[in-house]
């Protein structure tokens, strides 16, 4: 119980009043009780979604929160949820429709509620946009991490380690990413070739670059044990955009349950809350030390994202649960075979 109240006491408080303004919502455009309990409904089912979409995303998160000072790990709490839950889930959709749709900003302000209907589909239009984007940032993610020649750890030995040896190849990682997106850019109508090779260009550059900043920012502080304040500012970053390419599944899948904005943005904003605690307590418990392979389930687990995404630019759509089960799979099975090894390990 101490431990709940330790890490997830802002995620209970921002629940609730999350829920209670879904329902006050609900009540107050309707006068009706069960419209509000509707829309309260709807949000802590999109809390669910964007906890079984992002949880992997905690494992991943938790590797890098390691490295960083309790003050960024605060920041990234606090600071990156306000950036999570207003810049992804309200502004980022609102600027999407404001620029392929030329009308003025205002106009498609007043659009989420006067014509919700319209404003979902414009955004919707833009899927190969966003799933070439996401998809080749997270297949980044992925590649980087399986192919080092440095990672000495294998859950699957046979892959793992054939991966790991070819990671002695410069760019290798780079080279994957622009392989994989090829293959599906060739398997595209020619309609949506040019917008989903620039915006999957523009995810592998991204990437690059803020890991490119935080890596340029590294650095220790006197005591040998946290990094320094600009490598804090890089890792911030760089976990920014990260949990940015794994919202946008998130927002455009919510769409498909309500097209409220609002809504929206609370019920997503819970999940990402609970996933940003789960985080931080990955870390200070020291999780992923006690599970040798959980966070090689979770790197598996955004692989596997990362074609779904793609997928979604084919028109070949996954369903966002089935997406959601496909990394919590990996992370059940890699969190099995660390168990099952400490025991062989305190046996032997």
């Amino acid at each position: 119980m101490k431990s709940y109240f330790k890490h997830f006491t802002g995620f209970s408080v921002f629940t609730i009043l999350a829920l209670s303004t879904a329902f006050s919502m609900g009540f107050q455009s309707s006068g009706s009780w069960s419209q509000g309990f509707a829309f309260l409904f709807t949000a802590l089912m999109l809390g669910i979604l964007e906890t079984s979409l992002s949880f992997d995303n905690a494992v991943v998160n938790a590797r890098i929160l390691v490295t960083m000072a309790p003050f960024w790990r605060k920041i990234y709490l606090y600071i990156g949820m306000l950036i999570s839950v207003f810049g992804m889930r309200i502004l980022f959709p609102l600027l999407i429709v404001w620029l392929v749709s030329a009308k003025p900003f205002p106009d498609v302000l007043s659009m989420t509620w006067e014509n919700p209907q319209e404003f979902q589909n414009i955004l919707i239009e833009q899927h190969v946009l966003i799933a070439g984007f996401g998809g080749a940032f997270l297949w980044m993610v992925f590649t980087t991490f399986f192919f080092d020649d440095k990672k000495d750890l294998h859950w699957l030995p046979g892959l793992e380690r054939l991966m790991s040896r070819l990671g002695r190849i410069p760019s290798v990682p780079v080279a994957i990413t622009l392989l994989i997106t090829y293959v599906f850019f060739q398997a595209m109508p020619p309609l949506h070739h040019v917008e989903f090779l620039v915006a999957a260009l523009m995810g592998v550059i991204l990437y690059l670059l803020v890991s490119g900043l935080g890596a340029l920012m590294q650095g220790n502080e006197s005591s040998g044990t946290a990094v320094s304040a600009g490598a804090g500012l890089g890792s911030f970053l760089y976990l920014e955009v990260q949990d940015a390419s794994f919202s946008f599944d998130g927002v455009i899948g919510a769409f498909a349950i309500t097209n409220n904005i609002f809504i929206i943005a609370l019920g997503l904003g819970i999940g990402a809350f609970f996933v940003r605690s789960m985080t931080i307590k990955l870390v200070e418990d020291k999780t992923l030390g006690a599970f040798r392979y959980m966070e090689h389930g979770a790197f598996w687990a955004i692989g596997a994202l990362s074609l779904i995404m793609f997928l979604g630019a084919l028109e070949i759509k996954v369903h966002e649960v089935v997406a959601g089960m496909v990394g919590l799979v990996f992370i059940v099975l890699s969190v099995g075979a660390s168990i099952l090894a400490n025991r062989k390990e305190g046996k032997a």
